[in-house]
């Protein structure tokens, strides 16, 4: 059997064999990166997390030359989302690698990538993917209309509290927290209407943000099912 056959395909013991390996690695490097965060870690654990950390770079690198090598269109594959991503999780490694910068530092959050890494290997991210497709449409039109109804919801909530509360509403600009907070019914508390007219207003806008999350819901249900439908029907 030859490479890319185990690499590209996972129907086939040998493609099964090498995908569930990169994921054992994917998850073992999510545990470690997490680990590394612990306080007061001893020397020796930390060299053995340094050590796994290495391992796993090297085999991640080998994996994406490898899929590099057996790409069609190498170019294609450098530039897809997953070429992407695979080269993200390993470049952390070797940017940060003997430079004493801590502004470095900051790459390192880019292993987070490798969590990203699973999707690959996931039919239901397949489906979830095939659904967004077949709804992008009105998604692209949601997004829209909720950006214009944040804005209108910061300018509305600036003219109603500005006079009462000019600190906390200096803004349509320093409103925007607030509609952003209102409009996806978080409501963190930190700055809220004091006005009979703000308050009213904080309500018309809590109203609609239970229809800004309940229409996108609505609508992936829609499409998973549809999805969903047609798997079973080509099976």
């Amino acid at each position: 059997m030859d490479i890319k056959a185990i690499v590209e395909r996972n129907d086939t013991i040998p493609g099964r064999i090498f995908d569930l390996v990169v994921q054992m690695l994917i998850v073992l490097s999510i545990v470690t990166f997490s680990v590394e965060t612990l306080p007061d870690l001893d020397t020796g654990t930390r060299e053995l997390l340094e050590i796994t950390e290495v391992i796993i770079v090297i085999i991640f690198t080998l994996e994406y030359l490898l899929r590099l090598y057996v790409a069609e269109k190498k170019l294609s594959y450098v530039l897809s989302f997953y070429g992407v991503v695979d080269l993200i999780a390993i470049l952390p490694f070797y940017i940060s690698s003997g430079v004493d910068l801590q502004s470095v530092r900051i790459f390192r959050m880019l292993r987070f990538f490798r969590a990203i890494k699973l999707f690959r290997y996931n039919k239901a991210m397949g489906r979830f993917l095939r659904a967004f497709a077949i709804i992008k449409e009105e998604i692209i039109l949601f997004t829209v209309v909720t950006a214009m109804l944040l804005y209108l919801s910061a300018v509305g909530i600036y003219f109603f509290e500005n006079e009462a509360q000019p600190e906390a509403f200096k803004s349509i600009f320093h409103s925007l927290w607030w509609a952003v907070a209102t409009l996806t019914t978080v409501g963190y508390g930190d700055i809220y209407p004091v006005t009979i007219g703000g308050r009213i207003f904080t309500f018309v806008i809590l109203m609609i943000g239970l229809g800004i999350i309940a229409v996108p819901a609505g609508l992936l249900a829609s499409a998973l099912s549809r999805v969903s439908m047609e798997d079973h029907e080509e099976k």
